[in-house]
């Protein structure tokens, strides 16, 4: 009996154009990381001395400075294959449900993230005021956060996790902390480029903050129709879910085929110690 055209909820296969331009920026910003990363051994075995003002003359910081900023002065505006995690913050994007009660999350958790994250990165500008790090390893450390905020993102997020507990992305309290986070580092490095990209990153990070104190009803599930699931144009969920059944069937497969090779190995152990007959 064949089913009616509405009798079921059509499954997400595709994935949509948010998530696609996610993935490309994971891929550009892995492939920034690895030649940055290339340049630091380099210039490492090569014996000279780095620091950000000799590194501002090689072109590949040069690419990097302008790649995260064009993608920071972009966030300032609405842009429609954004997540609507960030773009909650713009007026055009509120709709509004009627409802007047704001319910955001607790701000003790949204504190408790940024304190663990200035500890975190205290410890690493100690280490790099001490000599143990030096500007080259933190401008790694920058670009190694900025591969795994995608990462966030596409795969796990451990503040969502461990301290927001938000639904998803697009619910996210602090998605605009992103930039802000990932050039903490630059903050002991002075530097036309690290001081520049972390000072836009703070910028962003306060408007970000002044909308949610001046707006609120923007960044409620509650109150804002526009972070309803049927009005999603990410569906990371759907991806999210698709990549944890595939993580299941995998450790389903592992655990019957270690099933399997133990079971033929007892049997063969059993083989080996049964007495022969004569």
């Amino acid at each position: 009996m064949k089913r009616g055209k509405n009798s079921a909820p059509k499954r997400q296969s595709r994935l949509s154009a948010v998530s696609v331009l996610h993935y490309f920026r994971l891929v550009y910003r892995s492939v920034l990381l690895l030649l940055v990363g290339y340049w630091y051994i380099s210039t490492r075995l090569s014996g000279a001395t780095l620091s950000v003002r000799n590194a501002e003359k090689i072109p590949i910081l040069a690419v990097v400075w302008a790649v995260f900023m064009v993608e920071m002065v972009m966030r300032f505006f609405p842009f429609r294959l954004e997540s609507p995690g960030c773009q909650k913050q713009f007026r055009r994007n509120y709709e509004p449900t009627g409802r007047t009660d704001v319910k955001l999350h607790d701000n003790n958790a949204v504190v408790m993230v940024a304190l663990v994250w200035i500890v975190f990165n205290g410890v690493i500008g100690a280490l790099h005021m001490t000599g143990l790090l030096d500007d080259g390893i933190l401008m790694l450390i920058c670009l190694a956060y900025s591969v795994c905020d995608i990462i966030c993102i596409l795969f796990f997020c451990p503040f969502q996790t461990l301290f927001l507990k938000n639904r998803c992305c697009s619910s996210c309290r602090i998605y605009n902390w992103d930039y802000a986070m990932m050039f903490t580092p630059c903050f002991f490095m002075p530097g036309k480029y690290t001081w520049s990209l972390l000072a836009a990153a703070v910028i962003l990070l306060l408007r970000w903050e002044i909308t949610v104190w001046l707006f609120p009803e923007r960044f409620s599930e509650n109150t804002n129709q526009y972070l309803a699931c049927a009005n999603c144009t990410e569906k990371l969920c759907t991806h999210k879910t698709q990549l944890m059944s595939f993580q299941r069937g995998l450790k389903r497969y592992a655990d019957r085929t270690a099933k399997r090779i133990l079971r033929n190995y007892g049997s063969k152990a059993e083989v080996r110690k049964a007495p022969k007959q004569h």
